[in-house]
């Protein structure tokens, strides 16, 4: 065997730290990929499960808003509704959609003030991925695009997003206690779901308060939790959500900022209130403007349950009942009427935020990203 000089010793040394080097960097690329694929594959579970589970809510809810009809009784009805009347409520509607746009203005204030004109394709985006996308991820979309356009942490708009959601729902139960002494009484089954949806918002109004309030001690409990239950790599970048998050609940740190938001809230649900209104006019039957806030206040809660894309069932049903039972119209109009109405209320924002999607070249790739980058 041949005697080696010290260079051919020293280049084979770097050779064999080269392929070591490339084994590693190969073993580490593979196990980051793996640990990436575990994660999206969690990711799919959950959403499968979420999506199945509201395809068998739907299916239920469904099933129940068309017992005992006669397609050829919902047919007729369909075909008799003069379809004039929902120009005047589309229209409704959208003042509405506007007035929303302005109270997520308002709440954004605090951080950057950004104009009605740029926030109102947001607004539809997050219809749009509502109707068509399972848990709500048209609230996602949004505050993605918000990111993207204004440099808004989405943590910090999805806590603006949760306090306009925890607001509707405060005014979905104020609708169905005020309509209650002018219109029949409900149904003991929905007396249940309301008892518990007004003890669900009102608990979540005086916690998320009280967190607006004191954020440091809301901190501070975050900090004691996390050094129980979360891993010590995670816990600063999860703090600093948490930070950002609790940014976004300045709005209700002002008592004037907070009635202004009830207030606007309001608006935004007797407009589409309205639209129930006019679509009416729409079929042979009439109730009180009450028995229509009676069944917005209650159809709205109900779709806060997981369902379809588009709240299928979770709408319908509950609407048929409470047309039915406490505004005395018959079945096959009162679900002729629902469908309607679902409809219009479905369409017109879906298909301008799809438009301002496609325009916005959006795609979830993005979003996930965007996602992670946040964690």
């Amino acid at each position: 065997m041949s005697k080696q000089s010290p260079r051919q010793v020293f280049a084979h040394l770097l050779a064999c730290a080269r392929m070591a080097a490339t084994l590693a960097s190969e073993r580490f690329s593979i196990l980051t990929r793996l640990r990436h694929w575990a994660i999206l594959f969690k990711r799919n579970i959950s959403n499968r499960i979420m999506f199945w589970a509201g395809i068998v809510i739907s299916i239920i809810f469904v099933t129940w808003a068309v017992r005992g009809l006669r397609l050829a009784d919902v047919w007729s009805n369909l075909a008799g509704a003069n379809y004039w009347w929902l120009i005047p409520g589309i229209l409704i509607y959208f003042f509405g959609v506007w007035a929303r746009t302005w109270r997520w203005h308002y709440m954004l204030r605090p951080f950057k003030v950004i104009s009605l004109a740029r926030l109102f394709p947001m607004v539809c985006i997050g219809y749009a991925g509502n109707n068509i996308y399972p848990a709500r991820a048209g609230e996602v979309l949004r505050s993605y695009v918000l990111k993207r356009t204004d440099d808004i942490p989405m943590s910090t708009s999805l806590a603006t997003v949760f306090v306009e959601r925890l607001f509707d729902g405060l005014v979905m139960i104020m609708f169905v206690f005020i309509a209650l002494p002018f219109t029949a009484s409900i149904p003991q089954k929905y007396s249940f779901w309301v008892i518990g949806f007004s003890l669900l918002f009102i608990v979540a109004l005086i916690v998320f308060l009280i967190i607006a309030a004191r954020p440091q001690l809301a901190r501070r409990l975050y900090d004691m939790v996390a050094r129980f239950v979360i891993p010590a790599r995670f816990q600063d970048k999860l703090g600093d959500i948490v930070d950002r998050f609790l940014e976004g609940l300045a709005s209700l740190r002002s008592g004037r900022d907070v009635l202004m938001i009830f207030v606007t809230s309001t608006v935004v649900w007797l407009a589409e209130t309205m639209k129930y209104w006019f679509v009416m006019h729409a079929f042979d039957f009439e109730v009180s403007f009450f028995v229509l806030m009676l069944m917005n206040g209650i159809v709205n809660l109900f779709t806060t349950l997981p369902a379809a894309p588009g709240y299928i069932g979770t709408f319908d049903a509950p609407g048929v009942e409470i047309l039915d039972v406490v505004g005395g119209v018959a079945r096959p109009v009162a679900f002729s009427y629902t469908i309607v109405l679902h409809a219009a209320l479905w369409i017109p924002i879906t298909a301008l935020g799809v438009f301002y999607l496609y325009r916005e070249r959006l795609n979830w790739s993005d979003v996930a990203r965007a996602s992670e980058n946040e964690t």
